[in-house]
């Protein structure tokens, strides 16, 4: 394997680099770089700049070239921090109903809903997880993504959330796109239990223990919210997870509030969906170093308002974009789409957007490392067909990547 690579040149290079974590951001603060290239070596990005230069270095030195003969912009692959990417079956009696005028609340009284897909995702075995898993993951990745968390949550009982968790590490050892998994057992109350609050306890003394002594996850999530589980219950299990060691980030507001401001309490990485989200919450989120994350997909599938995403930047909020898929709320899986979408609606600049499903997510994961084109950070990079980085979110996720790199190795190329 060469020690370093040139790869180029491009039209453009969206470096997103020299950017703020946190507020509003103009299209005028961004760095593109002409007719660039990018030098990797050891899954790191070693220099960005013009292509003319890099080239006189690269043949001096005997670097590898891979060397591009179409139009190109190049930007930081995308990093989708918040999915349910691991389930069996799926909901279309559910989208069915809905769009024939059932509400959330109405089809999982009914016995769909969260309920529907844990008796799936129990059947399945873990092969056909895995299958089902793969075959998404291929998706995502050709989209442009190389970072995309995954929680559990369908299984509700310890076999089952193992399951999920087995298949998520069995996908991310033989796939090119990182997974990083979730815990959210907290995802509903099962019907094996008729108390949310001795559910949650089993969660903490029978499956929490498990995954932290086996390292399958440092993460745990739970739904709060009026069809799952309130705030007064989710605070103890919160302040025991976080004890043991876990990172929180929290399913808030999507219903109803409550949810982010326990976010922001107990220091969670992100809170999550959030249109329900008054002005109270807006201004508390963006006043913390909590992750405001907005799930466009879920106000797709359900027919919903979108998050707030413009009140959250403008007054100084950290604000993430993820595509929420999962079998029910959120068939759609496309990040790209649903930003450019949201984008539309909130009037969202090209630099509010892309950074929302770059560096801001990655942050939204502790992943520093990434979502920036700059020296030291991994070369996880997407290239679009294009002239001009303008064009992506204006074709509105139709134009597709043409090239998708996961620390440096090409993993898709159409």
């Amino acid at each position: 394997m060469p020690n370093k690579t040139l790869i180029g040149p491009f039209n453009q290079i969206l470096t997103l680099a020299n950017l703020p974590l946190k507020g509003a951001l103009r299209d005028q603060q961004l760095e593109v770089v002409n007719t660039g290239g990018v030098i990797v070596g050891n899954g790191k990005i070693l220099k960005v700049g013009y292509y003319a230069l890099l080239e006189t270095e690269a043949l001096r030195n005997g670097y590898e070239f891979q060397r591009l003969n179409h139009p190109a912009v190049l930007l930081p692959a995308f990093v989708d921090a918040h999915t349910h990417l691991c389930f069996g079956g799926n909901r279309s009696r559910d989208y069915a109903l809905r769009i024939a005028g059932a509400s959330y609340e109405e089809i999982l009284q009914a016995g769909g809903g969260i309920h529907d897909s844990v008796l799936k995702t129990r059947q399945a075995s873990q092969k056909e997880l895995v299958e089902s898993l793969s075959l998404r993951a291929h998706q995502v990745l050709s989209r442009g993504v190389t970072t995309c968390e995954v929680k559990t949550g369908y299984g509700l009982d310890l076999p089952n959330e193992l399951k999920m968790l087995k298949a998520i590490r069995e996908v991310a050892q033989h796939d090119a796109l990182e997974l990083v998994p979730t815990c959210l057992s907290a995802h509903i109350c099962p019907k094996e239990f008729t108390d949310s609050s001795e559910y949650l306890t089993f969660i903490i003394h029978e499956i929490l223990p498990v995954l932290k002594a086996e390292h399958w996850t440092n993460r745990v999530d739970i739904f709060v919210d009026k069809n799952a589980f309130s705030v007064e219950l989710a605070r103890p299990f919160l302040q025991n997870a976080q004890e043991m060691g876990f990172d929180l980030t929290i399913h808030a507001d999507q219903f109803s509030t409550g949810g982010s401001r326990l976010a922001v309490e107990l220091g969670a990485r992100s809170a999550d969906h959030l249109e329900a989200s008054t002005e109270t919450e807006i201004k508390l989120l963006a006043k913390s170093n909590t992750v405001a994350m907005v799930l466009p997909g879920a106000s797709l599938g359900l027919g919903i308002d979108f998050a707030p995403a413009r009140q959250l930047l403008d007054v100084g909020a950290n604000l993430a974009i993820a595509s929420d898929w999962n079998p029910g709320s959120a068939p759609m899986g496309d990040l790209l789409t649903q930003a450019a979408l949201l984008g539309v609606y909130q009037k969202l600049t090209n630099a509010e957007t892309l950074a929302a499903i770059t560096f801001r997510a990655a942050h939204a994961l502790g992943m520093n490392d990434r979502g920036v084109i700059g020296e030291d950070k991994y070369a996880d990079l997407v290239a679009f067909p294009l002239t001009d980085y303008r064009e992506i979110l204006y074709y509105q996720g139709s134009i597709r990547p043409s090239k998708v790199w996961k620390k440096g190795k090409e993993v898709f190329s159409v």
